[in-house]
C-alpha cells in the first residue's frame, strides 16, 4: 500500500459505476498493448481505437463515480490499490497472441453490447449507454469477422483460435448477466469460424469483489507509476 492510495466507502450505485469503469479501463490498456505490434498496419489502427473508446466509456464512468465518492477520476484510475478494482478476471488476462485478444475482445464486447442495451434508470448511466452501444456494436462486428477469418482460415490459425476460446470460456461466467442471451450471440459466430463451442462448467470469479490474477497488480504498477511517483503533477 503507497502513501498515495486512496480508500472508498462504496455503496451499490459506486460499485456498478466501478465496475463497469474498471473492464472498460483494464481492457482498454490491453487493448493498447497491441501499439506497435499488430500484424497489420490496418488492425493496428483499429485495435488503437477500440482501446480508446473503451477508456473514454471509462472515463465517463469514473466521471459519474467522481460525483458520488468527491474523487476525480484520475484518481479512480490511478490511486485505488488492485483489491479496490471491480473488473472482471477476463480483463486483466495477458494478450497472449492475436488470436487470443481477438477472442476475448469478440466475447467480452456481445456481454459489454447486451448490458449496455438492457436499458438503465440512472441518467448517467443512460448517457454512457447512448454512446457506448454503438462503440460496442463495431467491436463485435470488428472482432466477429478476425475470429472467423482465424478459425476458418489455416490449421495454425484455426489451432490458435480454438486454444484462445477454450482458455477464455471459464472466465466469462462473470460478464453474463444473461447467460441464455449472451450465447444465443455467440454460438452462431463461433459455428462460421468452425470452432468447438466450450461446454459451461466451473467459471472463474472474484474479480468484482477484489479479487484478483496476479496481472493486475502488473498491469496497475506500470500504468499508475506517473502519478504514484509524483503525486498531484499536473501536464
Amino acid at each position: 500500500m503507497t502513501s498515495t492510495s486512496i480508500k472508498l466507502n462504496e455503496t451499490p450505485q459506486t460499485r456498478a459505476y466501478l465496475s463497469l469503469a474498471d473492464d472498460a479501463l483494464i481492457l482498454g490498456h490491453r487493448t493498447s498493448e497491441w501499439t506497435g505490434h499488430a500484424p497489420l498496419l490496418e488492425e493496428e489502427l483499429a485495435l488503437a481505437n477500440i482501446a480508446l473508446d473503451l477508456i473514454g466509456q471509462a472515463r465517463a464512468l469514473y466521471q459519474a463515480a467522481g460525483d458520488l465518492t468527491g474523487h476525480s477520476e484520475d484518481e479512480l484510475a490511478y490511486l485505488r490499490d488492485p483489491p479496490m478494482f471491480r473488473n472482471a478476471l477476463i480483463m486483466e488476462l495477458p494478450n497472449g497472441d492475436f488470436a487470443f485478444t481477438i477472442a476475448r475482445l469478440f466475447l467480452v464486447s456481445v456481454a459489454s453490447d447486451q448490458q449496455w442495451r438492457r436499458g438503465f434508470d440512472d441518467p448517467a448511466l443512460v448517457a454512457v449507454a447512448d454512446k457506448a452501444m454503438k462503440e460496442t456494436a463495431y467491436h463485435i462486428r470488428h472482432a466477429a469477422e478476425w475470429l472467423i477469418r482465424l478459425g476458418d482460415g489455416t490449421d495454425e490459425s484455426h489451432r490458435r483460435a480454438q486454444q484462445a476460446v477454450d482458455t477464455l470460456w471459464p472466465f466469462t461466467g462473470e460478464i453474463t448477466a444473461a447467460r441464455q442471451t449472451w450465447l444465443d450471440a455467440v454460438t452462431p459466430v463461433l459455428a462460421r469460424a468452425t470452432l468447438r463451442q466450450p461446454k459451461d462448467g466451473w467459471m472463474q470469479s472474484g474479480g468484482r469483489s477484489g479479487r484478483h490474477t496476479e496481472h493486475l497488480g502488473h498491469l496497475l504498477a506500470e500504468m499508475q507509476i506517473l502519478p504514484r511517483t509524483y503525486p498531484g503533477a499536473t501536464w
